[in-house]
């Protein structure tokens, strides 16, 4: 059932080609996605640079998590795998001073087993492919979810805890458009049976989920760490006027062709001189910020 609710079509609409995002593509185009956020990041310097492989892989990660809907999907069992793994450890730990060895391993290997497909059989008999878990509801329970664990599990600064929700949530969002757009039939020149079931507010067709995972997120976000650090750092005006200052090179592009060679092509191929409306060159070095995400870029201490 979940299998043929994944692709609304007929052999006729593709003339026998799948055209819907598959596991690849969403994981190429998530990568790439956070990949370019986190050149964005390190431009900035707000991050320290190990705690932005985390982050980015946040942001890696959200791009296929709504599909753990989809039963049997690589992200499913990745996903219910890692959670196993998690909280198995989390039980191990909590109980690390009660038992002997034999019941603590047992222990481990029991709870492992019981979330791992336990909790994804739950999960899998009230969920549907393309329900709640592709909504922006859903992506924001898990902005929320994933600041909290950078915060209380990783031990990482409440800035950086939410810069990772903040990934998490472009790259699920990302998830979203690429279902709707292979939703388009460009070659038909019509909209698939699809379109409108992956990015939408929530899910009109089980307001019983959608209460659910309403009630959870409001629960996550009282949870979550404090947000004034990260809100005060990517508002800072200084941030993005040291980002558009290094958005192109001051000189030379990799230090090999001049930036007056475009404004020579330019001039000939219109006539008249190339704008020079912005500065470019890098960002100049700041007082130190006390904030946790920096906006003065280069300076300061990252948060770790």
């Amino acid at each position: 059932m979940a299998r043929a609710m994944h692709f609304h079509g007929t052999p006729d609409d593709t003339k026998g080609i799948n055209w819907m995002a598959n596991f690849a593509t969403h994981i190429g185009v998530g990568t790439v996605v956070s990949g370019a956020l986190a050149t964005i990041t390190l431009a900035a310097d707000v991050v320290a640079p190990e705690s932005l492989v985390a982050v980015t892989l946040a942001g890696v990660l959200g791009s296929v998590l709504p599909d753990i809907d989809l039963k049997d999907s690589r992200a499913s069992r990745a996903f219910f795998s890692g959670l196993a793994a998690f909280l198995s450890f989390c039980v191990l730990f909590a109980n690390a001073q009660k038992y002997s060895i034999a019941e603590l391993w047992l222990l481990w290997l029991g709870a492992f087993v019981l979330i791992r497909y336990g909790a994804e059989a739950v999960f899998h008999r009230f969920s549907y492919h393309r329900g709640i878990w592709h909504s922006l509801l859903a992506a924001l329970f898990f902005w929320f979810a994933t600041a909290i664990t950078f915060k209380y599990a990783l031990g990482r600064h409440e800035g950086v805890a939410w810069l990772a929700g903040g990934f998490m949530f472009v790259g699920y969002i990302t998830h979203l458009l690429l279902d709707e757009m292979y939703s388009v039939d460009l070659m038909g020149k019509r909209l698939k049976a699809s379109f409108g079931s992956a990015l939408k507010f929530y899910d009109a067709r089980s307001y019983g989920e959608t209460a659910t995972v309403a009630v959870l997120t409001v629960v996550l976000f009282l949870l979550s760490p404090p947000s004034d650090a990260f809100v005060k750092g990517i508002s800072s005006a200084q941030l993005w006027s040291g980002l558009q200052q290094r958005m192109l090179p001051e000189s030379k592009w990799f230090g090999v062709v001049s930036k007056k060679t475009f404004s020579l092509d330019y001039a000939r191929r219109t006539g008249t001189a190339a704008p020079s409306g912005i500065t470019t060159g890098s960002v100049k070095p700041v007082a130190p910020q006390p904030s946790a995400v920096r906006p003065g870029g280069a300076g300061a201490s990252a948060p770790k």
